[in-house]
């Protein structure tokens, strides 16, 4: 009996010291985590109960959430931000999986130049990014586009001075720009295939659009899922291209929720109402974030 006490002694100890230092490594990262990105979400709830501002604060409890049921331009930011993912984020998917099919059957080397030639774009800063789409789509002389609208027969358009345009402006810089990250996803996801499946299908003399929709598209539909959820997030808190481009004209047609956000906290010192318009962006990223998982992730292993 002793001995077995030690031996249980000598196990607890070593369990414990493991314990520790696995403790001790994620111990960094999850104050990182908490000081800001859990405190900022608790501090920011805070703040949309009040009229804030930095030297004196009052407490209105909900009123900044009642105010913005009849907020317009609040409602109008929301459609505009639905309108700008509904039509980049499947596109997006789209040409990011169709880039990686076509890329995929090259070397590895070959692979390599391709992956660096479309993901050297999202290493550049959006602020970058914008300033050379502004001068694509400035007005004549400088204006790429519109000399090559001219070119073609056309006339110069203001593209991102009218409201027929402006939205769809933001929506082609999205559609032309950082795919990088979705390619090299996906195509690690198509190098992951086994080939047994590719060997079985030759046999029976499936075709590349059979090939395509019974063993790759089934095969990547979890790295689908993944994308598609993050884009979505990714598209709901768009602002430097708004912002940029646009600033959210004209008549506000190309305002988004994040930039409508940002306007209020730092142009005028809304600070409650953009802390409860960014609690009600979050709970809304989070519904939208967990219906898809249910009704597109039902066959896919977490």
């Amino acid at each position: 009996m002793k001995a077995i006490s030690i031996r249980n002694k000598k196990f607890k100890t070593a369990r414990f010291e493991d314990n520790f230092w696995g403790y001790a490594f994620i111990a960094v990262p999850f104050i990182i985590f908490c000081l800001f990105t859990i405190y900022p979400v608790i501090s920011a709830f805070g703040i949309s109960l009040q009229d804030y501002n930095p030297i004196r604060s009052e407490w209105v409890g909900l009123d900044n959430y009642k105010a913005l049921a009849h907020d317009t331009l609040f409602f109008k930011s929301i459609k505009n931000t639905l309108v700008y993912t509904v039509s980049t984020v499947p596109v997006n998917l789209i040409i990011a999986f169709v880039l990686a099919v076509l890329i995929v059957p090259f070397s590895s080397s070959v692979q390599t130049v391709y992956k660096a030639m479309y993901y050297l774009p999202s290493v550049a800063s959006g602020v970058s990014l914008s300033v050379v789409w502004l001068w694509i789509y400035s007005a004549l002389p400088s204006g790429l586009l519109n000399q090559l609208v001219i070119a073609l027969g056309g006339d110069a358009v203001n593209w991102l001075g009218q409201s027929s345009t402006s939205m769809f402006s933001l929506v082609l810089m999205s559609w032309l720009s950082s795919h990088g990250a979705n390619v090299i996803i996906y195509i690690a996801a198509l190098l992951g295939i086994p080939s047994d499946f590719y060997e079985e299908a030759d046999l029976e003399g499936a075709t590349f659009l059979q090939k395509l929709r019974y063993i790759v598209i089934p095969s990547v539909k979890p790295t689908t899922l993944f994308l598609l959820v993050t884009g979505i997030i990714k598209s709901f808190q768009v602002f430097m291209n708004a912002y940029m481009m646009t600033g959210g004209g004209p008549n506000n047609n190309t305002t988004m929720v994040g930039l409508l956000i940002f306007n209020n906290a730092f142009k005028y010192s809304e600070f409650g109402t953009a802390c409860a318009q960014a609690i009600i962006l979050a709970i809304g990223i989070a519904i939208i974030s967990l219906l898809q998982m249910k009704f597109f992730g039902n066959d896919v292993e977490y």
